[in-house]
């Protein structure tokens, strides 16, 4: 659930978030954003348009380029509103926490070789692999890379990382969130509940249920049982159940109040 305080602080954020971008994209930029689109001519992204951005109004590009944006730039919203969903129940909540830290040797060893297994075909079973790192001793340990989105400590002491990413993940995505999450098990030297490792996705594309998720890439190369929580039920984890719809209706309310100020800004500029 999500409290009154909390939520005034989710809206806050979310009209802070929205106002940001908005400036990004007011009239006064569009020259601007033509003269690099010019002077980048020739470059291999493949973003040259010149005469759709010649003969459409400009208003219509802001409103478009706007939306780019912010489709780039949610999945930032999510890791913050997660944060302070989870400060009402949780000790610590941080965002890009690092987790970097010492291992044995061969623990590392085995990490790549499994993330080469998998990247070859074979379905993870991530519980297993989490039991099997668990399982080395090496007088040698070596420093590895890990940081997760999102960082929860509760109150009994039990440690949550999570790996906020798209539902709609690449292969590289998917090997490498699995290789961080499992360096993080084997840094801390825990398994699960002491120790909770997650790739996290704040919605479902294709509907409500697990099961009715469906992109290939997360399938082939993801536990999905066991290594992935899913709209509903990451917010569940974090805030308790009803959080999800929760939160969806703060969105909603912001965008309800915004909405309006947001094309002005856009179209005309004020």
């Amino acid at each position: 659930m999500i409290n009154k305080e909390t939520r005034s602080a989710i809206k806050g954020y979310l009209e802070g978030f929205i106002q940001g971008l908005v400036e990004q994209h007011r009239p006064e930029v569009r020259r601007v954003m033509m003269r690099e689109a010019r002077a980048n001519y020739g470059s291999p992204k493949g973003i040259l348009k010149p005469f759709h951005e010649a003969i459409i109004p400009p208003e219509i590009l802001r409103i478009s380029a706007f939306e780019r944006s912010f489709s780039t730039k949610l999945g930032t919203t999510f890791e913050e509103c997660a944060r302070l969903i989870a400060l009402q129940t949780c000790g610590i909540a941080k965002r890009g926490y690092l987790a970097s830290g010492k291992m044995p040797a061969a623990a590392a060893s085995r990490i790549e070789e499994m993330i080469s297994h998998i990247n070859e075909g074979q379905t993870p079973n991530f519980p297993a692999l989490v039991a099997e790192i668990l399982q080395f001793s090496d007088e040698k340990w070596v420093e590895r890379p890990a940081i997760a989105d999102l960082y929860l400590k509760d109150k009994k002491g039990h440690e949550y990382f999570f790996e906020i990413k798209s539902p709609k993940p690449n292969k590289g995505q998917c090997l490498e969130v699995t290789e961080r999450l499992l360096r993080i098990h084997a840094i801390t030297q825990k398994n699960r509940p002491y120790v909770n490792t997650y790739f996290a996705m704040a919605y479902n594309l294709f509907g409500e249920r697990l099961e009715d998720y469906r992109h290939s890439f997360a399938l082939r190369y993801l536990d999905m049982h066991h290594q992935v929580l899913l709209g509903a039920d990451f917010w569940a984890l974090v805030g308790g159940e009803g959080t999800y719809e929760e939160l969806l209706d703060i969105y909603c309310e912001v965008g309800e109040e915004k909405g309006k100020a947001m094309i002005d800004a856009l179209a005309f500029g004020f």
